[in-house]
């Protein structure tokens, strides 16, 4: 089954540059343009994609705005945010809004490809930059209260997870063993109810874990 995509952009080029190369893809499927973000959540409600590819900054309706809509609306689809805006607000609030995964327009496009690909298996794809700023979340956020389920060391083993380190080089950096890191990211995707560690990252960011 093809991936239907809905592009949603107020650049021209942008919006026929990204439908020129997702229709060389055998398995993509371009379902609809929106040129705001109103236009967007009428179509993607209308055209019910697997995927909104959306930008951030747009007239009329912004994308996390967009993006909310969407997901209150059709909680199946999910939203990719494709975007210049390395700002640290918006990314969090388009995260918070409900946006599975965030790139950037620097992406190569066969990753953008991939990224899609994955969101349709509502899979996650963060840029390494984004991550980055996930983790300063985790460590300052403001105005937060702590996740009650989670421990001290679990919060500990889920900045790691967000900073993008693997299982070895948190036991390095906490001194403790690499079973028990196991242990405590099984502890962590069973309580925060996610599948992997992006979506434990993810997941941090929108319920304000410190």
């Amino acid at each position: 089954m093809k991936t239907r995509v809905l592009i949603a952009d107020d650049h021209p080029l942008v919006r026929l540059g990204m439908r020129s190369f997702l229709e060389t893809e055998g398995d993509m499927d371009v379902v609809g343009e929106a040129v705001n973000g109103q236009e967007a959540v009428e179509l993607a409600v209308k055209e019910q994609p697997h995927v909104v590819l959306m930008d951030l900054l747009m007239p009329v309706m912004n994308g996390i705005d967009a993006t909310k809509a969407i997901k209150n609306a059709s909680p199946g689809i999910e939203v990719v945010i494709l975007t210049s805006s390395l700002d640290d607000e918006r990314m969090v609030q388009a995260l918070r809004a409900g946006a599975l995964s965030y790139i950037l327009k620097t992406t190569a496009a066969d990753e953008v490809a991939e990224t899609l690909r994955r969101a349709a298996r509502h899979e996650s794809v963060l840029d390494p930059a984004v991550q980055q700023t996930l983790l300063g979340e985790l460590r300052n956020p403001p105005g937060t209260k702590p996740w009650e389920e989670l421990t001290d060391r679990e919060r500990d083993v889920l900045r790691g997870i967000a900073a993008g380190r693997n299982n070895q080089e948190i036991a390095d950096e906490l001194g403790i063993g690499i079973k028990t890191v196991k242990t405590h990211v099984s502890n962590i995707f069973l309580k925060l109810d996610v599948m992997d560690r992006t979506q434990a990252a993810i997941y941090a960011i929108r319920n304000h874990l410190d």
